[in-house]
């Protein structure tokens, strides 16, 4: 395999965005951060500066972020994006799966889905709950 064949790694900027109060979405991301080979830095997003990463509470409230020098990704985009970084091809082609219709039509409601019940998923508490619409 050339150098040009390799997978680049996880760049160092960037960054996985997370709510910190919510014991699913820590769970989670402590195990992707076990079983995954290549893991960016992950920050609770009560920890992260939001204005400097250009995200709203809003936005990060509802969403986990996958965010780079260049790019955002939000929800089930933002697991394609960390999958898209393994070295692994079989994660990558997940990853790419996840992003490509209609399999990311897919993934988007289930993200929705899983997003909006977690408090009542395994590991959830009611500080899990999504906030109520305005």
């Amino acid at each position: 395999m050339s150098d040009a064949d390799q997978p680049e790694p996880v760049p160092r900027a960037t960054l996985l965005v997370f709510d910190g109060d919510c014991a699913f979405c820590t769970t989670w991301v402590n195990r992707l951060a076990d079983w995954l080979p290549a893991f960016p830095e992950s920050v609770p997003w009560q920890w992260a500066d939001l204005d400097a990463l250009g995200l709203s509470h809003d936005e990060v409230t509802r969403y986990v972020w996958f965010v780079t020098d260049h790019r955002q990704f939000a929800g089930h985009l933002a697991v394609s994006a960390l999958l898209r970084a393994q070295p692994r091809l079989g994660l990558r082609l997940l990853g790419w799966l996840l992003a490509t219709p209609p399999y990311s039509w897919a993934a988007a409601v289930g993200y929705h889905y899983v997003a909006k019940y977690r408090h009542r998923l395994p590991g959830g508490t009611p500080a899990c709950q999504m906030p109520a619409p305005k």
